[in-house]
């Protein structure tokens, strides 16, 4: 088996708040990019110059991984003309964004924006569909990978399914040093953002991706682990220790979405609206969704219950703790 040297972090500048994001060489039997920046002249020309520090080119690499569909993440893939671009299948419909998953997106997002009691104006998911993807590259993924697979032509890097910032979220483990390249699973600075995604067909369940966030950081924090390669932000090595703090800091501000509560009733924006006051002006869809995930956690330990009134839902603290 061919052995692989130690990802070799790349970071590139991007338009949003998060600042800016970290991609990955790997140097062996084939020349791998774990994920793609930004679709901007500033992140590709950042790109283009680290690689030349390096001693190659875009066109020396041989494929493209990724982690997740976000565009600080996939935006620079359609530079690899002719490469290998690989990620999870649930990927490739927000890399090809047809007519009818398009559709899919505004009519879902429009139907939870009611569901979570916001007015129309607030529906940007639904009502511009299309400027989520504004810094999104446009290559089809050329094939899928999945739990338990390698990375090709780096057979000591194992494939793992994270789900819950994203579907379909991948990290990279290498057992023989401990090391994951872990996307946007865990991050130093922040926690993310379980961010709501359309079912993949019309009357699936939906999913929860705060409930599938905790379990993936619980599942990572089973590895032995001594470096992760964050998306964002700097090296983690004291990983154990972080892992432990983002999953007490959730459940803190579950239980502080339920004193919110109190003795009455809320809907999704109202407890929103008080728990990200900047943020539901900003970013309304964010702060919903992160709010939607505590209240999802909530459920989970039957904390809170819902009830649907008029095709609102609405909160409560259960009775029977």
């Amino acid at each position: 088996m061919t052995q692989t040297k130690a990802a070799e972090k790349i970071i590139l500048p991007t338009p949003f708040a998060v600042g800016d994001v970290n991609v990955f060489l790997i140097e062996g039997e084939k020349l791998t990019l774990i994920d793609a920046g930004v679709k901007t002249k500033e992140a590709k020309n950042a790109l283009e110059s680290q690689l030349n520090e390096r001693g190659y080119t875009i066109s020396d690499i041989d494929q493209v991984i990724l982690t997740h569909h976000h565009s600080d993440h996939c935006g620079l893939v359609d530079l690899f003309e002719g490469k290998e671009l690989l990620g999870h299948e649930d990927g490739q419909r927000y890399l090809v964004r047809n007519d009818e998953f398009m559709d899919w997106q505004r009519e879902y997002f429009t139907g939870m924006s009611r569901k979570m009691g916001v007015p129309k104006e607030y529906m940007k998911y639904a009502n511009n569909v299309e400027s989520m993807y504004t810094y999104s590259g446009s290559k089809p993924l050329t094939g899928f990978l999945k739990e338990g697979d390698k990375i090709p032509g780096h057979e000591d890097w194992s494939v793992m399914e994270t789900f819950g910032h994203s579907q379909g979220h991948l990290s990279f483990y290498h057992e023989e040093t401990g090391s994951l390249i872990g996307g946007d699973l865990l991050l130093g600075r922040i926690s993310p953002n379980p961010i709501l995604e359309p079912p993949k067909k019309k009357g699936d369940s939906r999913f929860k991706p705060q409930l599938q966030l905790n379990e993936s950081l619980k599942r990572i924090e089973k590895e032995k682990l001594n470096i992760v390669y964050p998306g964002h932000g700097d090296n983690i090595t004291a990983v154990r220790s972080l892992i432990e703090k983002r999953l007490r800091m959730q459940h803190e501000r579950a239980m502080h979405v339920k004193e919110l509560i109190g003795d009455g009733q809320s809907t999704i924006l109202e407890l929103a609206v008080q728990l990200f006051p900047k943020a539901i002006k900003r970013d309304p869809a964010l702060a919903l969704f992160e709010t939607l995930g505590q209240l999802d956690y909530l459920e989970s330990i039957q904390k809170v219950e819902k009830q649907d009134a008029e095709g609102v839902l609405y909160y409560r603290v259960t009775t029977h703790e």
